[in-house]
């Protein structure tokens, strides 16, 4: 996973002594399961919806207190939701970060409070971590974009709707776009704008392209919700007259790729990223040894193996 190595800092030799610390500190509490806070960017969203789910099943099994907290895409909400963790018991964090650059300043009230840090989907900028846990997202973007493509015969316009900006999530899936893309010259990217995964944003930047280009044929969005926006601003033009590829294989993008209007997901398991980051946390509070990069699997779903992914 070197693509995922190029955002996040492994562990460094140095959090041998700041965990033995911290044990100390903790006292029995690690022993018992302890408790860790889950810093989510949005639960306004099914993808981290799944991946919440998956780590409280995790931290039920495992016997870990698990504090949820949903900054709700707002930097300066988790910012505040991270000073929180650094001072009420929790043992250990999980971070999924609104903005990748901003959160090393965000969490530094939990590196000085000596507390192990997970990343999950998404890096954090500078700011040591036990180990970040997520799916590759720059190959994900790269097969997004060949499924597009192959499917417009390499040739025609298309747009792009792009995630948070500053995301890690975002900036890697638009390196695997462009990686894909540049094998087909004959397709054109006419506009490539932000719709912060919101299928509500996504339907509104849509429909502004679609107008000022009526011959597009094609669209390429960095997650389901807007990929569905697109949907909805195409009405009867999505799946014939245009195509549509979206990201993260979450239900709903499982159904529109059965009724034909989005022609691939490429499908994360966001349940398994929240497991692991659990898993993983658990492991730091007992003093075990970690990886510092945990990469999990993305596969492109179309009609042809959906049956295989859909409940």
């Amino acid at each position: 996973m070197k693509n995922i190595a190029r955002k996040a800092t492994a562990l460094t030799l140095g959090l041998g002594l700041v965990l033995g610390m911290s044990a100390c500190n903790r006292g029995d509490t690690a022993a018992e399961g302890g408790k860790a806070t889950l810093a989510v960017s949005t639960l306004n969203n099914p993808f981290f919806v799944d991946l919440r789910d998956g780590a409280e099943e995790e931290a039920g099994k495992l016997g870990l207190e698990l504090n949820v907290v949903d900054a709700q895409n707002d930097s300066a909400t988790q910012a505040n939701q991270l000073a929180t963790a650094a001072t009420d018991g929790s043992a250990g964090v999980i971070i999924n970060a609104v903005d990748s650059e901003a959160a090393s300043a965000a969490l530094a009230p939990v590196v000085s409070a000596n507390l192990p840090i997970v990343a999950v989907d998404r890096s954090v900028g500078e700011t040591q971590v036990a180990s970040f846990v997520a799916s590759d997202n720059v190959a994900g973007g790269e097969q997004a974009a060949k499924a597009l493509a192959a499917e417009l015969g390499g040739e025609g316009k298309i747009i792009v709707l792009e995630g948070v900006p500053g995301a890690s999530s975002t900036n890697e899936r638009g390196e695997g776009f462009d990686k894909g893309l540049s094998q087909f010259p004959q397709i054109e990217v006419v506009s490539s704008q932000p719709a912060n995964y919101d299928r509500a944003k996504a339907l509104d930047v849509a429909t502004n392209l679609l107008q000022g280009n009526p011959d597009v044929v094609g669209v390429l969005a960095m997650n389901d919700e807007m990929a569905l926006g697109a949907i909805q601003a195409l009405g009867a033009k999505a799946g014939k007259d245009v195509k549509v590829v979206g990201f993260d294989g979450t239900e709903d993008g499982f159904a529109a790729v059965q009724d034909g209007t989005l022609l691939a997901t490429i499908a994360q398991n966001p349940a398994e990223l929240g497991r692991q980051s659990v898993q993983i946390i658990s492991k730091v509070l007992a003093g075990e040894q970690v990886e510092s990069e945990v990469a999990v699997a993305v596969d492109t779903v179309t009609e042809q193996n959906i049956a295989d992914f859909a409940k």
